[in-house]
């Protein structure tokens, strides 16, 4: 695996496929790496997570990447709340 033949951080995206066991193949692959490999790993087919991770992992040494992701991360919560504001409003049973 690219792990062991890197110093860089290497995130795991476990994906489901048409000859996978529900995708618990691709996901033990990534855990069982030998201690002094490690992988960070995310959730099954969560390849948008692993490049939030990995933003976060950037933004650590870039204002840059740091502010743009706190950005995004503010207009998750914001688009959050606003669907409870509209669900307080309408009701959930009128909720489409």
């Amino acid at each position: 695996m690219v792990a062991s033949l890197t110093t860089l951080p290497v995130i795991g995206v476990p994906v489901k496929s048409s000859n996978s066991i529900d995708g618990w193949d691709s996901v033990l692959s990534i855990l069982q790496m030998p201690g002094g490999i490690p992988v960070a790993t995310v959730a099954l087919d969560g390849a948008k997570n692993a490049g939030i991770l990995a933003a976060e992992i950037v933004g650590a040494y870039d204002e840059e990447v740091s502010s743009t992701l706190s950005k995004y991360k503010e207009g998750l919560k914001n688009k959050v709340l606003d669907s409870v504001k509209e669900i307080d409003q309408s009701g959930w049973k009128n909720k489409s």
